[in-house]
């Protein structure tokens, strides 16, 4: 890295309703696809921290649950894991669909934002689902909603306009020392990331409720020279679940497993033997100790 004396360094949180594409926008913004995604709402249940270096400096980028009206404990856990985000970051990107529709999700996270005391950036995104000329009155709508520093219409999914997106957000971060060295990108553990991963596979396979009560605990990694040898339990809340995840002869586990498997071969730079198992917890998503003990921690 060159002139260090002009190096920005800070914290930017990334908050938003569920399924306004999060996680998509941080994945773009760092070039690497870390955060799992899916076009199911509620995909990310807690904070995920990605680092970007360059020349102009290093931003920190904290991933969130979307903010929704929670309906057990899992969901009370993903909105304080959002609303908490806010606490000593240098700047909030707000990510919203173009519409001129503010509903009252919308509303109440204006609220949160307005105690916050943190500057705000608006982010549009989904612009390639709208012709350019929409976008103006989605502007204004929301312009009057919070005093944003400054409102970039994007498509985190196409990349258009996060460019720009960057610099913005370079303006506003404070001079200073980088938090961590050029070659981190992720402060998550391989073994976290393995039981993202899996729950991205079941996430993407199943269509129906299952997907929400479902969680992945890997039990053990081993490494030896060729190989990596991964068990992974995948939690579900009812026997009828069970049976879903499963499949036909086993055809569906099959299915979650093998594309599990090449996107944690990707991430390893290696091969990988991959065992699942499903097992059933009732209502473990209301249970505090569970939820604990899936890695969804304060």
């Amino acid at each position: 890295m060159t002139n260090r004396d002009n190096f920005r360094a800070g914290y930017v949180t990334i908050i938003g309703r569920p399924n306004v594409g999060k996680s998509t926008l941080m994945n773009t913004l760092i070039g690497m696809d870390i955060a799992i995604t899916s076009n199911k709402p509620q995909t990310t249940r807690r904070q995920m921290r990605t680092v970007l270096t360059t020349e102009e400096g290093q931003i920190v980028f904290v991933d969130t649950p979307g903010i929704h009206k929670a309906k057990n404990a899992l969901g009370e856990f993903m909105d304080d894991a959002a609303i908490s985000s806010l606490e000593g970051v240098d700047l909030c990107l707000l990510l919203v669909e173009p519409s001129t529709f503010i509903g009252a999700g919308e509303q109440s996270i204006f609220e949160i934002l307005k105690k916050a005391n943190v500057p705000v950036i608006l982010c549009i995104n989904k612009t390639d689902t709208v012709k350019g000329d929409e976008l103006l009155p989605v502007i204004d709508a929301y312009r009057k909603c919070l005093d944003f520093k400054e409102i970039f219409p994007i498509s985190a999914r196409l990349g258009t306009g996060t460019l720009k997106l960057l610099s913005g957000i370079f303006k506003y971060l404070p001079y200073g020392e980088p938090f961590y060295d050029e070659e981190t990108v992720t402060n998550e553990t391989e073994r976290d990331l393995v039981a993202e991963i899996v729950r991205q596979s079941v996430l993407r396979k199943l269509d129906e409720e299952v997907p929400h009560g479902v969680a992945v605990l890997v039990g053990s990694m081993k490494f030896k020279k060729r190989c990596t040898y991964i068990q992974a339990d995948i939690v579900c809340e009812k026997k009828s679940h069970k049976g879903i995840i499963i499949g036909r002869g086993g055809s569906k586990i099959r299915q979650i497993g093998s594309d599990a498997r090449a996107e944690i071969e990707k991430l390893l730079d290696r091969q990988v033997m991959l065992e699942l198992f499903v097992k059933v917890r009732d209502k473990w998503r209301e249970n505090e100790s569970m939820i604990r003990q899936f890695g969804y921690k304060k």
